[in-house]
């Protein structure tokens, strides 16, 4: 008897072992975004440690996230071709050592290189977990837990927030040590879980390992209370999983490729853009009463409602639906931040971008690795966050001159970007809800 991964998955349900799942991948994913966003937290007191002005403490940045673009890329295609787990282990091994090493840099030259090498770590982590996670997961539940996951973002985002709140309570001499050792902390227990997570069944399958298939297929339903599965059952893929030649660029899956890539871009320049440059300037001219650290913890708690709803949205309203509807209301909040007359004004439209906009990254995580077959997961994955990492190398470089000479001009055509992004999301194609991913 044949039974395929998704039948075996769906009658299992989504129960105790995806809970665990989702602890420890959540765990890593709110230290990789620990990581990200420390670049704007950490800049201002980079800045005042090593005597350099904001645009030159910003290149901490502009490495981090060229590693990001290596490793993403690298380790992407390294998953779909060695596996999953090994490529986890390391990435979040390496993101552990280097984020804590960041702190300890004795000059701006070493925090680069360090800061480069943790990129290239949380690069390569980020495109394999979320592919991983999507492959444990039954087709019903699949793009509400992904959102979930996402939503660890929003908590890294938060205790960064906090933590370099509390620094500027303290008056410490150098937060950006803080900040980083704290970022590292995740990581550093997540090396120990994921020697607890199995490789995953789909890429095993692919690579003609079945009876190892079966034995994690096995330990996932006995772990949510369903029966292991019948003797002499054979666990495949589904008939209809395709497996086109030529890659992510095949011609069954080009258009589709081009579109996610430019949505993942467009979405990238216009988040980092904001979230590098906005923690400094709350934290030295502000906007009325709009000011300091304690605004940001605010914005990062508005990020939790928007991962709520769009977890809800692309099980309901669908992936695509979802995503362009976030994308409209970030749009809308960059307008309403522009035209703002009045401080009050100012931090409803912080508040809604930074709502939608991470509402945006949970239905787009939700629905990338959806349209990829198991053999290209990981690499396609890994190609959006490779074309992510461009964004967000632009934005404290290539947006310098216009972040510290019109904020506002700089904020404004990120409201143009979101709308493009999503009339390009209509090139996506076929919508994915309730799909198998084989």
């Amino acid at each position: 008897m044949n039974i395929t991964v998704d039948d075996a998955l769906s009658e299992a349900g989504a129960g105790r072992f995806q809970r665990r799942l989702m602890a420890i991948f959540g765990l890593v994913w709110a230290a990789d975004a620990m990581q990200v966003v420390a670049v704007g937290f950490a800049a201002p007191s980079i800045a005042a440690s090593f005597g350099l002005d904001m645009r030159t403490a910003l290149q901490s940045g502009t490495l981090f996230f060229l590693g990001m673009f290596l490793g993403a890329a690298l380790f992407g295609r390294l998953a779909d071709r060695v596996g999953r787990r090994n490529v986890l282990i390391v990435t979040v091994a390496c993101d552990a050592v280097f984020g804590l090493a960041s702190a300890l840099s004795p000059d701006f030259q070493w925090l680069l290189a360090l800061r480069f090498l943790t990129g290239a770590a949380v690069g390569g982590t980020l495109p394999v977990d979320y592919a991983m996670m999507a492959e444990f997961l039954p087709p019903k539940n699949r793009g509400r837990w992904l959102v979930w996951l996402e939503g660890f973002w929003a908590l890294g985002t938060l205790i960064v927030a906090l933590t370099a709140w509390a620094a500027a309570t303290w008056a410490l001499g150098a937060p950006w040590k803080l900040i980083y050792i704290v970022a590292a902390l995740p990581a550093c227990i997540g090396i120990f879980l994921r020697l607890w997570v199995p490789e995953s069944p789909m890429y095993l399958l692919r690579r003609d390992r079945e009876p190892q298939a079966r034995a994690i297929i096995n330990r996932v339903r006995v772990a949510n209370g369903a029966p292991a599965l019948p003797e002499g059952a054979r666990l495949i893929l589904p008939p209809t999983a395709p497996a086109p030649a030529g890659g992510i660029l095949a011609p069954g899956l080009a258009r589709t490729t081009l579109a996610v890539l430019s949505v993942w871009f467009l979405v990238s320049l216009s988040y980092y853009g904001v979230f590098v440059w906005l923690p400094g300037k709350l934290a030295t001219e502000g906007f009325g009463f709009v000011r300091g650290y304690g605004f940001l913890v605010v914005l990062a708690l508005a990020q939790l409602p928007g991962y709520a709803l769009a977890a809800w949205g692309v099980d309901n309203w669908g992936r695509q639906r979802t995503l362009r509807i976030f994308l409209m209301l970030s749009a809308l909040g960059c307008l309403a931040f522009v035209t703002a007359g009045s401080a009050l004004l100012v931090a409803g439209a912080l508040m809604l971008m930074s709502f939608a906009l991470l509402g945006t990254w949970g239905a787009l995580y939700a629905l990338t690795p959806e349209v990829y077959p198991t053999t290209l997961r990981a690499t396609g994955m890994g190609m959006a966050g490779a074309v992510a990492r461009l964004g967000g190398l632009a934005a404290p470089s290539v947006l310098a001159v216009l972040a510290t000479s019109d904020f506002n001009a700089m904020i404004g055509l990120f409201a143009a970007l979101l709308v493009l992004a999503a009339v390009l999301s209509f090139a996506i194609g076929r919508e994915t809800r309730g799909v198998s991913i084989a």
